[in-house]
């Protein structure tokens, strides 16, 4: 019989690709159980899988098969990495966050506690001569008043006795004030006004803010007077005429007299 060589598209399988289906053969029969006498032989003809190129195939699938572990090695670590970082990054922007909110807090409780401490310089009030007494009641009666009753209080006091301001406001007045002799009227904090008379000098000037306690002046016995003592009034504006009762007015201040 002649035969004729085999062309084009269908030449001879490759070294390769034969020795390939003689290993799947191989395999083929021992999964079905077929390894009698007529098996051995045809594997003992089989030439050396080093002459069938089987090595080289199983030794380049190793290699690919530790370039893939390799990368999955390499993914995993990277991805470990990444997750750390990821991690590192959000515990800063949780830090940095507590930081902000313990910030605001901070400036928030500060600020309240300037608030407070503000109200309370503002609603603090003293007594104009600490530890004197009243010597002359409120509207007493007396032709010694113009307006025929006492339109302050007068505190018993010696000349050149320290006086001070009962609150926090602002000088309007500074000087001469006709029957009351040297006096100081200033407005408080909260729209009212007080009046401090018969001074025997005048420390401060109009338009000056004062603290609680700050001394304006020396007490005397100035103006349309019998006597040294200072004249206290308490007044809705700082005309005369416009007077409130001085002693509820500083009770009401939390002034113990």
């Amino acid at each position: 019989m002649a035969f004729t060589r085999a062309t084009g598209k269908h030449r001879r399988p490759s070294r390769v690709q034969r020795g390939t289906a003689r290993v799947a053969g191989v395999a083929a029969l021992a999964g079905t159980g077929v390894v009698g006498s007529l098996a051995a032989p045809a594997l003992a003809a089989e030439p050396a899988a080093a002459q069938t190129g089987l090595t080289p195939v199983v030794t380049l699938g190793d290699v690919v098969a530790d370039r893939v572990d390799a990368q999955a090695a390499a993914q995993h670590e990277a991805a470990r990495v990444a997750a750390q970082e990821a991690a590192r990054k959000a515990a800063e922007e949780a830090a940095r966050e507590r930081a902000v909110e313990e910030a605001e807090k901070a400036r928030a409780e500060k600020e309240r506690a300037a608030r407070e401490a503000e109200r309370k310089r503002l609603n603090t009030f003293v007594s104009p001569i600490p530890g004197s007494y009243v010597s002359t009641a409120y509207q007493s009666g007396g032709a010694i008043w113009s307006s025929g009753s006492h339109t302050g209080i007068d505190f018993h006091a010696a000349s050149g006795t320290p006086v001070q301001s009962v609150g926090v406001g602002t000088v309007v007045e500074a000087g001469w004030g006709g029957a009351y002799g040297n006096q100081v009227v200033i407005k408080m904090h909260d729209g009212t006004y007080t009046q401090y008379a018969h001074l025997s000098s005048v420390s401060v000037s109009a338009g000056q803010e004062v603290t609680v306690g700050q001394q304006i002046g020396l007490s005397g016995a100035t103006g349309n007077v019998t006597g040294a003592h200072l004249h206290f009034e308490a007044r809705m504006s700082a005309e005369y005429g416009s007077d409130l009762d001085p002693v509820s007015y500083l009770r009401s201040h939390g002034v113990n007299i």
